[in-house]
């Protein structure tokens, strides 16, 4: 399926974050999502070590896989966990489509990376709000998803830091093809600033399902991303 996330982020995309969902109707909500146009469903997945809380596993991730995969969907993976490349073959059998690490995570993110491809997923790399642009300028590419944390990692329902468009703006000018990902407090007022900067994937976590109507939600954070 990682053709499918290919051909899928050729275009801007709005990707619900299940992080902040209702487990008890996770398979409902993302059918509300996805029958409003989502394609991207983003699954936050959290250790309690490399960040504090414990979220998801590839456990979570593979009960809504086929039900995404059958919508014309695609699961986009984010580990912020320890050691990443100890579970990226797990989410891969799981069914994730793509997979991205933190590169403050490992010492291997050229390895991790190359490994991710090998499983036949996208591979990406992320960057926390204190990690300088520049950590990445050796894995363009290889990395087919650079994601530009815009909240520290780690918790749902952050504001938006001030500072990130401008981040995204030399993030862009260093990631070769690679599409430019946004996570954190990103709702209809930030995804406009985040695009103009250069990003075309666009996390949404509490805002879309926080909100009263999490369809019209997405719709509006689409919107104003220029999102298909």
């Amino acid at each position: 399926m990682s053709e499918r996330m290919r051909e899928l982020i050729e275009s801007p995309r709005v990707a619900p974050s299940i992080l902040s969902a209702d487990f008890a109707r996770l398979g409902s909500q993302v059918e509300e999502v996805m029958e409003a146009g989502a394609r991207v469903i983003h699954v936050d997945v959290m250790d309690g070590h490399f960040v504090p809380p414990i979220t998801i596993g590839p456990l979570v991730a593979g009960s809504i896989a086929d039900q995404v995969h059958a919508a014309g969907g695609v699961l986009d993976v984010h580990l912020m966990i320890e050691v990443p490349e100890r579970q990226i073959e797990a989410f891969a059998a799981a069914g994730a489509d793509s997979i991205t690490f933190h590169e403050e995570a490992t010492p291997h993110a050229h390895r991790t990376l190359g490994a991710i491809r090998e499983l036949g997923c996208l591979a990406g790399v992320a960057i926390n709000p204190g990690t300088p642009v520049e950590a990445v300028a050796e894995l363009g590419g290889l990395a087919d998803v650079v994601l530009c944390m815009t909240v520290n990692p780690g918790w749902g329902g952050q504001a938006f830091i001030e500072g990130s468009p401008d981040k995204v703006s030399r993030l862009a000018a260093l990631a070769g093809e690679a599409r430019i990902e946004v996570d954190g407090g990103i709702d209809a007022s930030t995804a406009g600033l985040t695009a103009a900067a250069g990003a075309s994937l666009f996390v949404a976590g509490s805002a879309v399902f926080g909100a009263e109507d999490p369809a019209a939600a997405y719709t509006e954070i689409a919107d104003a991303a220029g999102a298909a």
